[in-house]
């Protein structure tokens, strides 16, 4: 048989599901990595975190449970003349804890501002590349107390280590009430733009990872 003759092998079908009305579209990978916490707020909160930090389900850290745990890690290079010739490196990294509450108040917080101090001493290897290390707590409640709000939107958590030399680290407080729609945040908590659900993340605005490195100057 000439190659003219030869039958030309047909291009393979798109997989079809079971009934066959419909090609099936491609998983995303990361999307089935995503935790489901059996939590309609969380389940829309990890949609939103998830190309950005590695995310885990029911992380328990000193006693202390938490439904949502969330890591992201940064790294710049400041580059002379060719990349393979990088100074200034810096690091940083945010650990991202949330969870459920009855109710939120003082004591909560104070919990939280305690975990965070602990938990600097214990997962920060301070040096010169060290720039900057968050630990943000987010208290999911019924509701926001007047002076749970006050407090929370006045909150400084920033720490220097050896003076700065050394990097900072920071305690960030957040208390959403999805219920009635309403969070507050402190100042430096960019991560509560993923927790406001029942506001667009507008297209035009810089994305959640832009934010955090903006302000972490990467």
């Amino acid at each position: 048989m000439s190659d003219s003759e030869r039958p030309t092998e047909e291009p393979p079908e798109a997989e079809s599901d079971q009934t066959g009305d419909a090609p099936l579209e491609p998983v995303d990978e990361a999307l089935t990595a995503v935790p489901d916490w059996d939590d309609g707020y969380l389940d829309r909160v990890g949609d939103r975190l998830f190309h950005n930090y590695d995310l885990e389900k029911g992380y328990v850290v000193d006693g202390d449970q938490f439904a949502l745990y969330g890591e992201l890690e940064l790294r710049s290079q400041k580059h002379f003349l060719h990349p393979a010739i990088s100074f200034a490196e810096h690091e940083s990294a945010e650990h991202l804890f949330a969870t459920r509450v009855d109710r939120v108040d003082d004591r909560t917080l104070d919990r939280y501002v305690e975990l965070g101090h602990q938990l600097a001493d214990e997962w920060i290897e301070p040096d010169e590349q060290h720039f900057c290390t968050e630990f943000t707590f987010v208290a999911i409640a019924p509701s926001i107390p007047v002076d749970v709000r006050d407090r929370v939107d006045r909150f400084d958590g920033r720490n220097l280590l050896k003076y700065g030399f050394h990097g900072h680290y920071e305690i960030n407080l957040v208390v959403a009430a999805p219920g009635d729609e309403e969070l507050v945040a402190c100042d430096n908590a960019d991560v509560a733009t993923a927790f406001r659900v029942w506001d667009p993340i507008e297209t035009e605005e810089p994305g959640l990872l832009d934010l955090i490195a903006r302000r972490l100057q990467l």
